[in-house]
């Protein structure tokens, strides 16, 4: 399907684009470059494999088949039949079809999908004399359609589901920060292993768990039970086997110091359980416990919170909790510093501490904010010699 030069797309989140060529960079990627949300880079099949296995910040990897002009519901048709899909996968094999619009001649997704879909079928009968079905709980292939004004790209997506569903998770809360957004925030801030990690609000343990798989070089994807790559008719095993065992060989065990707390029980609970399937419960220290309560750190640490946006509480105490985080970063952890991710802009100003560095995010749909916090033992000007 993909000569050595072949293209790729990588989806991620608004804001996470620079980090995300970055790390394709790093990967292996020919000549990566950000994109609205995305990255497009080279590379070939095996690249495909290794991206969907160690990719940390990127949400699907789509390798597209057709691209074509279209000015009419029938020309659309045309194009999308004219691709030669039994080339690519089975009729046994169910599919479902994602589109997205950025077009005035649609202004329904779901009519753009099941034309796509018609034409499909349709072009597999005239192969095979058999049409494949549509799966919307579990398909085998899955197919992404971008409509941009008169002009249609046509994608496989190699990924199946997101990315950010690394396989570790035990249990799905009411709106989690998204791994890819965890593991995006942690590699902004330039954390590395040499210092202590702390997570005062863990929930289900997000934060951590990233930190713990970046500082051993833990590929997120290998907990994972499939790809949607391996339905295709040049999935090759051998190679993926190959290049995951390669993946595989290179993880280190750093002995990073990550210590994770929270002041819910239950959360304490998932995080552990999580942990545990990541297999990173060695790793990471989980403790119950408020934040105001954990010790100072002995040397500069990060810290990495999620507070509540403010859903579940009244305005006087999703105040008094942002207020509350300030002083105790102010008080407690002098020499460190303080990344706080939050969609309420409003509660952040409580925090009352001039922040260094102000990123715009989205977690899902919400519009966030990431702040950085630098705290100083002393004056400013000690506390960087100490650093040096």
């Amino acid at each position: 399907m993909l000569n050595k030069n072949g293209e790729i797309l990588i989806r991620t989140y608004s804001g996470l684009e620079q980090i995300l060529a970055e790390e394709v960079g790093k990967l292996g990627g020919i000549e990566p470059e950000p994109i609205v949300r995305g990255v497009v880079c080279g590379g070939d099949l095996g690249f495909v494999y290794k991206l969907n296995l160690a990719i940390r910040t990127g949400l699907r990897v789509l390798i597209p088949i057709g691209q074509f002009d279209f000015n009419s519901n029938e020309s659309f048709y045309k194009g999308v039949f004219e691709i030669p899909w039994h080339n690519y996968f089975d009729v046994d094999k169910t599919m479902i079809i994602d589109s997205l619009l950025f077009s005035e001649r649609f202004n329904n997704s779901m009519f753009v999908s099941q034309l796509a879909k018609d034409a499909i079928a349709d072009r597999f009968r005239k192969e095979v004399n058999k049409r494949p079905f549509i799966d919307s709980k579990t398909p085998d292939i899955h197919i992404s359609i971008y409509v941009r004004n008169d002009e249609v790209t046509v994608y496989l997506d190699s990924s199946g589901e997101s990315l950010h569903r690394r396989g570790y998770r035990a249990e799905q809360v009411k709106a989690p920060l998204s791994e890819v957004m965890a593991a995006g925030i942690i590699m902004m801030s330039g954390w590395s292993h040499h210092f202590p990690f702390i997570d005062p609000m863990t929930g289900s343990g997000t934060f951590s768990i990233e930190a713990a798989l970046i500082a051993d070089n833990i590929p997120p994807g290998i907990f994972r039970k499939g790809f949607s790559f391996m339905n295709w008719k040049d999935f090759d095993a051998d190679l993926y086997d190959t290049i995951r065992e390669g993946l595989v060989s290179r993880i280190q065990e750093n002995h990073p110091v990550i210590l994770a707390s929270d002041r819910s029980r239950a959360a304490i609970m998932r995080a552990t359980e999580n942990a545990k399937n990541a297999n990173v419960d060695d790793v990471i220290q989980i403790n119950h416990s408020l934040f105001n309560k954990l010790p100072s750190p002995e040397r500069k640490s990060f810290l990495f919170m999620n507070p509540p946006y403010g859903e579940r509480l009244e305005e006087d105490d999703i105040e008094a909790l942002y207020a509350g985080i300030g002083s105790t970063l102010k008080h407690h952890f002098g020499g460190s510093e303080a990344w706080v991710f939050s969609s309420n802009q409003e509660a952040l100003q409580k925090i009352g501490l001039k922040h260094s560095k102000k990123i715009k995010l989205y977690n899902g749909s919400l519009e966030c904010r990431l702040m950085r916090y630098e705290m100083y033992d002393g004056s400013k000007k000690t506390s960087k010699n100490q650093d040096k």
